[in-house]
């Protein structure tokens, strides 16, 4: 039977951290009417999933915000509940809640008992105290390990955390002691993504006032060389671009996205791909909350699905299967593909193995560039 990934997305943040652009309300007070909500699109949307069943099977769901964390156990009961409802879920099932490490009390952890999360996947960003206040971080270094180090004590044995680098005052020193701290922690899963700011965020806002200095390119790629080569070190797969996992413990969830798999996304800003085509809802919660979705589709041609192939598929370890690009998208684009392609391969950041066409982990710090280079115009 296909299966397929739900995400959810969780609007809800006590305050905005100063590099996010995702959509959030500090809004506690319409937590309540949520989860009536998300069941509304869940037994509107069940059939949008490609399935042959009448209730589709899912393999991952993914509680993602925002702050997920902010629903009390009884809120994401009833979410589960709806879920249940609505739809089946593979037995090994891959069911991660995003947390924020201060949100993640003795308390809280213990009333989530029963609940079918599996996995949590932890915000942390740094373990430097100076750089967690400048860019907005409800917790500090100490709340971040004991938050990690609680969910071990409860049972869970999947966790990851995530870690930026280039951020505001961050040397290579700094991150340094963020990654061995990281690695002492011995955590699953971990994400670390170079900053990156939106127009408007308040770091975007800060940085143009002249209260911090950008990264350079020099610094950058120094952290995500050291990033790799420490964590591959210590045996973690760097199996995506930002991703690094120990055996068996990649995220099921992002690597179905990765993949070009089907996925159903609720909430307001929610992004759904059933195979073909895209659809998403508005980043309006007062509109989400009284069922108007106010959805927009993209039906795109051959070359933009290319393209897309080309940006997803190359950001990962397996890279692009020239035998499934031919098949699904035609010889001229197989061969298009091969012949951009060409001058990377005589530099050595491509190879091709087993059929497949892929970015040496160790020049995935120019994969943008690369991508750019093979996407169509």
């Amino acid at each position: 039977m296909d299966t397929s990934g739900l995400y959810i997305h969780v609007p809800f943040c006590r305050r905005k951290c100063g590099y996010c652009d995702f959509y959030s309300k500090a809004a506690a007070s319409l937590i309540d009417a949520y989860p009536a909500a998300l069941e509304a699109e869940m037994e509107e949307s069940r059939h949008y999933l490609p399935s042959p069943a009448e209730r589709p099977q899912l393999a991952t769901v993914y509680l993602g915000g925002g702050t997920p964390s902010l629903l009390s156990a009884g809120q994401l009961k009833a979410v589960f509940d709806a879920v249940h409802r609505w739809f089946d879920l593979t037995p090994e099932a891959e069911i991660t809640l995003e947390a924020n490490p201060d949100d993640l009390s003795e308390d809280y952890l213990a009333s989530l008992e029963g609940l079918p999360v599996n996995r949590i996947s932890i915000g942390i960003q740094s373990f430097i105290d100076s750089e967690l206040a400048f860019i907005g971080r409800r917790h500090d270094a100490r709340r971040a390990i004991e938050a990690v180090r609680r969910c071990q004590a409860m049972g869970y044995d999947n966790l990851s955390i995530d870690l930026m680098m280039a951020l505001p005052g961050q040397t290579m020193k700094s991150f340094d002691q963020s990654l061995s701290q990281a690695l002492d922690l011995g955590v699953q899963h971990i994400s670390a993504y170079l900053l990156s700011l939106e127009p408007g965020v308040p770091l975007h806002r800060a940085l143009q006032q002249g209260r911090w200095q950008e990264a350079g390119e020099e610094l950058s790629t120094a952290m995500y060389r050291r990033l790799h080569e420490r964590l591959t070190a210590s045996g973690y797969e760097h199996y995506e671009v930002s991703n690094f996992a120990r055996p068996g413990f990649r995220s099921r969830h992002n690597s179905a996205y990765w993949q070009g798999r089907p996925y159903l996304g609720l909430g307001p800003s929610a992004h759904s791909f059933d195979g073909q085509n895209r659809r998403w809802n508005a980043p309006d919660l007062a509109a989400y909350l009284r069922g108007d979705f106010q959805r927009q589709s993209d039906h795109p041609n051959r070359t933009e699905r290319y393209n897309e192939l080309v940006m997803v598929r190359l950001r990962c370890l397996e890279g692009i299967s020239l035998d499934e690009l031919r098949q699904t998208l035609g010889q001229d684009l197989h061969d298009a593909c091969l012949a951009a392609a060409q001058k990377w391969i005589e530099a050595r950041n491509m190879h091709i193995k087993d059929g497949r066409l892929v970015i040496d982990p160790d020049s995935w710090i120019v994969s943008d560039e690369i991508i750019r280079d093979l996407m169509l115009v």
